[in-house]
């Protein structure tokens, strides 16, 4: 079945929850699309509850003070449920069990970010070759190239580290347009034969995390609005939601068939289609 083509206007009328990937929806590679804060604003003035469900390796607090520093205004949205939020929770329970007390952990991030850590009883190490963990929380778009990384990796794949990835988003958006992002790094290291536990939009457990925080706020009629089929729409779908595709972001100059098209090949089409988050 086709997509529908909407508005903003004609979602807020149908649903009570909003779930808002941030960038391509909110953000773009240099600061924010201008009509995002004003129209998170008159959602949340219109009564819905909203939630940023986000692959950034960084924690929500991080994240929620980027928002606020951009113009968005914090009271106008529940908070950020981040795949590095996720994670952390996910990892502060198997501490102990699961993942050994003290372990070494190399942490490719953005900013030098280890927050994916702070806090828990794990040690910080800055040789990939020395961990017992690594984790993919982001790569900068500082022009290195996927050889980079490979032979980072290739030693800690061929000992059979294990990895936790944290943003699994294959495309970003950067200033100088759309480049790999850290989810291919996580690709790479299962092709050298390393193993990878994903985390974060498609993948089960932050859509299970955002199930319960709006089950508890009586969320009654959800969508899940992004500009990613791979990850917005495949995960929206995956969580029983409706799903509308926008325009903007890492597909914003790609024809909408040849947009389509990978929708049916990833059996992750959208309930609905709109040109931009805005009204």
């Amino acid at each position: 079945m086709s997509p529908e083509n909407a508005t903003l206007s004609s979602l807020m009328e149908q649903y009570d929850a909003f779930v808002l990937d941030q960038f391509g929806v909110l953000l773009n590679g240099d600061g924010i699309y201008p009509c995002a804060p004003q129209a998170v604003k008159r959602l949340s003035e219109a009564g819905k509850l909203i939630l940023m469900l986000s692959n950034s390796g960084k924690r929500a607090r991080s994240n929620e003070a980027r928002l606020t520093d951009l113009g968005f205004d914090r009271n106008d949205y529940y908070g950020v449920l981040s795949s590095g939020e996720a994670a952390y929770k996910f990892m502060s329970e198997r501490i102990g069990a699961e993942i050994a007390a003290g372990t070494a952990v190399f942490i490719l991030s953005r900013d030098q970010d280890t927050s994916s850590i702070d806090g828990l009883d794990l040690v910080q190490t800055l040789d990939v070759n020395r961990a017992g963990l690594i984790i993919l929380a982001g790569c900068s778009d500082d022009g290195l190239e996927l050889g980079h990384y490979e032979k980072l990796f290739r030693r800690a794949a061929e000992k059979d580290i294990p990895c936790i990835c944290t943003n699994p988003d294959i495309m970003m958006l950067t200033g100088n347009g759309v480049r790999f992002g850290n989810g291919q790094i996580a690709k790479l290291y299962e092709r050298m034969g390393g193993q990878v536990e994903w985390i974060g939009k498609p993948h089960p457990l932050i859509y299970k995390m955002a199930q319960q925080i709006l089950a508890d706020r009586g969320a009654k009629n959800v969508i899940c609005i992004g500009d990613s089929p791979e990850h917005d729409i495949s995960g929206g779908k995956g969580a029983g939601y409706s799903t509308a595709l926008v325009r903007t972001g890492i597909h914003e100059s790609d024809p909408l068939a040849h947009v389509l098209d990978l929708c049916a090949e990833l059996n992750s089409v959208p309930d609905y289609i709109i040109p931009k988050f805005e009204f």
